[in-house]
């Protein structure tokens, strides 16, 4: 793909996000997940484009096929990733009182191998 990533660390539960930016940006909601900046490396950015979508945030996108792939807030220490691409796919969103799931567990699941490279 043109824009490939490695997630080192843990993963946020799924978010499913209902603001105006993600409703006009998804057409419904948009589910992310996140993870500390330090826990994210692009292996691949070529098709990487980001949009101002406010004051404070840029979402990124692929430049070739236009998927939703990061949501950007300046000032956070972690960076939210579009639930929907590549592995991402294999995480999902958390039952009420089941305790939160990190990146390890997925791996030990099998869901996502350690060094994925998503995208």
């Amino acid at each position: 793909g043109a824009v490939r990533y490695r997630v080192d660390g843990h993963l946020r539960d799924v978010v499913n996000c209902h603001c105006g930016q993600c409703r006009r940006v998804s057409g419904h909601y948009a589910a992310f997940t996140a993870t500390e900046r330090v826990g994210l490396t692009l292996t691949e950015d070529r098709g990487l484009a980001w949009y101002r979508s406010s004051a404070t945030a840029r979402r990124g996108f692929c430049r070739h096929c236009g998927a939703t792939l990061f949501w950007d807030a300046r000032g956070r220490d972690y960076i939210a990733i579009a639930a929907g691409g590549g592995a991402i796919l294999a995480i999902r969103v958390r039952a009420e009182g089941e305790k939160k799931t990190t990146a390890a567990e997925f791996i030990e699941a099998g869901s996502v191998k350690p060094g994925t490279i998503f995208g």
